[in-house]
């Protein structure tokens, strides 16, 4: 290796190309941005979603729908999963803490007991919230259901 035959890696240095330069420097004039046009201005960049002055996507398309802001969301847990885990840990007393233990609910979800499954055994929980079919069948087994 000699210090004559060094070159940089291939595409690591760039060529210094200075626009607007006067005409003899192949990109005076315009600058190479074209002849006018909002493109050929200081300071122009484009809208999102425009679209060359047709009628963009946004526009075209109809608003339908509506989403209430008020809607509380709830996680929904099923009497199977309940039984699962009383029987897994010989637990009569379910509360937010256990469900989530159990990986069924995250700590920032109100939790809803939903009615699909049966219960085998007496199982008290405490939870956000019921549905009918739930809290009978809780109560059915001698169970409490207690909305927190």
């Amino acid at each position: 290796m000699q210090l004559n035959t060094l070159t940089p890696a291939k595409g690591s240095v760039k060529s210094n190309y200075r626009r607007g330069r006067g005409q003899g420097s192949g990109g005076g004039g315009t600058a190479t941005r074209g002849h006018k046009g909002a493109q050929s201005r200081s300071g122009h960049s484009k809208k999102r979603g425009f679209e060359g002055g047709q009628m963009p996507l946004q526009r075209r398309v109809p608003k339908f729908g509506f989403k209430n802001i008020n809607r509380v969301e709830y996680t929904g847990v099923n009497l199977d999963a309940i039984q699962r885990i009383a029987e897994a840990q010989n637990l009569t007393e379910i509360t937010l803490e256990t469900l989530i233990k159990n990986g069924l609910a995250s700590k920032n979800d109100l939790v809803k007991i939903l009615g699909r499954g049966e219960l085998k055994s007496k199982v008290n929980i405490n939870v956000h919230a019921f549905t009918a079919t739930a809290k009978a069948a809780i109560e059915a087994k001698g169970g409490v259901a207690t909305a927190i």
